[in-house]
């Protein structure tokens, strides 16, 4: 068994799920089965049915064999934590999480080959398209997909170089509205004045969001691929991306002439998308393994790969945690307080609040948090008039510049940084120095005062460049990372008498077609009371009519109710719906 953080969330575990680290625990939850109304199971059985019948013709071919790996129900909604014995069968796993959670995070799961499944499911008026993610996008767009080996390689390669992307400041802050307008349109009783104050605030801050972060890109990314992605070429394709796949409404409409259809190159990093509305444009990609090139082209260019100055500026821009790697191999995790430069080349960098140094992402001995609680600064760059780097010199070519332990040393930079004191240990790592500790210690750098003696020991890292900066810390668990489960929690929906009386006739009518019963009577009942209390109810209506099909019930209870189907077409938010039922239902029998 796995237990959350709190101990309070038990599930069967996987070997999968045994290698999650903690700070993801932090978002799992426990899927809320018994809250799902009997309504919630016809929202799915219809969706599922209509993705089978119509999927089989416009989606990539291993998407109908990976709903049947996946293990995925057609006719109710699955138990995600049962679905994990046969996910493991493939490789992967999958978690319950509340909506919408921070991309970083969504990033790293998908890294550690788990899926994060929303436990939600939409609302019967949001029945063709939701903007919330919702437990059929999740478990019916994503799970069946991966069943493809190469799409699962490029999930968990684009779920490594995603979780590393730095950032900015205003991503988090359009995180929190994207998931408030959305936790809005997915209960069904949000007053129509609070979901265009959400929309309003949204587009404040997708306006004024400045240049794209590096983040920001790589979300484009997933969502023109992972979520929305075509296959083939522009005028012959299928459908693979999720949001596509769990969306009856948009895997048509997307299919049609008017959404134009571009080939899917690194240039849709630019390419922002709107979760509200339908997509006015998508990308198609030959091939899955287009897709990795695309991601190593984009990778090529991150500050993963690049690090230097242009790296240090994003971490310094972002304001979150990150982790700077000197070319000795030292890793430093924390927040980017100040960058000196000289010559676009990186001569000093500090951190400000707790930090660790690591190597091979494995903390330090006596490096954690509480020993640089307030933060941690050091040079970069080569000795003055040095033809090796500082970090690949041997204790001979130290001591040609004075360099020895247990002894006052002066290092003087090529930049101007000066280090004076007693240096009191080397810490070297594969034949490389990465750590000097120094006691009564001065460093400056042109008229500034970096490090005065009476601070303490001053630990200086070493190497001649930054050569990598990416998001979050090399170790998280040393790093005591949490992330902090959203204030807002998605709406525990409360329905009123009527609406659960409504659920009840769903739930009568699902045990008499679950029971193979065959009622006449029963039904009639049921049919009685939803076309004197709910006639505006077509999915019910359409059940009924299904029921009475299979199990030949004629006459003028039959009649009846293909009348009332026949008034209810003319609503046009009705009319697609019932027909593409009706459709189902006799190619069914």
């Amino acid at each position: 068994m796995l237990f959350s953080k709190d101990r309070k969330i038990m599930f069967e575990s996987n070997e999968i799920l045994e290698e999650l680290p903690r700070h993801l625990m932090d978002l799992v939850i426990e899927q809320p089965y018994n809250e799902y109304t009997a309504q919630d199971h016809a929202v799915w059985r219809y969706v599922m049915r209509q993705n089978v019948r119509y999927l089989s013709k416009v989606a990539h071919g291993s998407y109908l064999d990976g709903l049947k790996r996946t293990g995925i129900s057609i006719d109710q909604i699955p138990h995600m934590y049962g679905m994990n014995r046969i996910l493991k069968e493939i490789g992967w796993a999958a978690v319950a999480v509340d909506g919408f959670i921070p991309p970083s995070a969504f990033m790293e799961f998908q890294a550690y080959n788990v899926l994060v499944i929303a436990a939600d499911i939409r609302p019967v008026d949001q029945i063709e398209y939701t903007p919330a993610p919702d437990i059929i996008h999740e478990a019916a767009g994503h799970a069946p997909i991966i069943a493809d080996e190469s799409y699962a390689f490029y999930l968990k390669y684009f779920g490594e170089i995603g979780a590393k992307a730095i950032p900015s400041k205003n991503d988090y802050r359009l995180y929190e509205a994207i998931r408030h307008l959305s936790i809005l349109k997915a209960d069904p009783y949000t007053p129509k004045a609070d979901i265009e104050k959400a929309e309003k605030e949204l587009d404040e801050i997708a306006g004024n969001m400045g240049g794209l972060s590096e983040m920001a890109q790589i979300r484009n990314l997933h969502w023109w691929t992972v979520e929305y992605g075509l296959i083939g070429d522009v005028k012959n394709h299928k459908i693979y991306g999720a949001g596509l796949l769990s969306s009856i409404g948009e895997s048509y409409s997307c299919m049609q002439p008017e959404v134009r259809k571009l080939p899917y190159t690194i240039d849709a990093k630019d390419v922002t998308f709107d979760i509200t509305t339908r997509q006015p444009q998508l990308f198609v990609t030959p091939d899955f393994q287009h897709l990795v090139n695309v991601l190593e082209e984009f990778a090529n260019g991150m500050a993963l790969k690049q690090g230097g100055q242009s790296g240090m500026k994003k971490a310094l821009e972002s304001g979150g945690t990150v982790t700077y790697v000197y070319s000795s191999g030292l890793q430093v995790s924390g927040v980017v307080s100040e960058v000196f430069s000289l010559n676009n080349q990186v001569v000093y960098a500090s951190t400000k609040g707790k930090t660790i140094l690591c190597i091979d992402n494995k903390v330090l001995d006596g490096h954690g948090t509480d020993y640089h609680a307030e933060g941690f600064g050091s040079p970069v760059g080569k000795l003055k008039a040095a033809y090796l780097p500082l970090e690949e010199m041997d204790d001979k070519n130290l001591q040609k510049y004075g360099i020895s332990e247990r002894k006052d040393c002066r290092l003087e930079f090529e930049c101007g940084v000066v280090v004076r004191g007693f240096l009191k240990k080397i810490i070297r790592h594969q034949g490389k120095n990465v750590l000097f500790s120094f006691e009564h210690c001065t460093v400056t750098y042109e008229e500034k005062v970096l490090f005065q003696p009476q601070w303490g020991i001053y630990d200086m890292a070493v190497g001649e460049r930054i050569i990598s900066v990416f998001a979050g810390p090399a170790d998280p668990v040393a790093y005591q990372l949490h992330y902090q489960p959203p204030a807002e929690r998605t709406h525990k929906i409360v329905h009123d008498e009527k609406a659960l009386r409504l659920h009840s006739l769903y739930q009568q009518l699902r045990n008499l077609r679950e029971n193979h019963s065959v009622s006449r009577e029963g039904v009639e009942n049921i049919w009685q009371v939803l076309r004197t209390e709910y006639p505006e109810d077509w999915l019910l209506t359409l059940e009924i009519f299904e029921y009475l099909m299979r199990n030949n019930i004629n006459g003028d209870l039959r009649q009846g109710v293909e009348y009332q189907l026949s008034k209810l077409k003319r609503n046009p938010h009705f009319q697609k719906l019932i027909l593409n039922g009706l459709e189902q239902i006799y190619a069914d029998l």
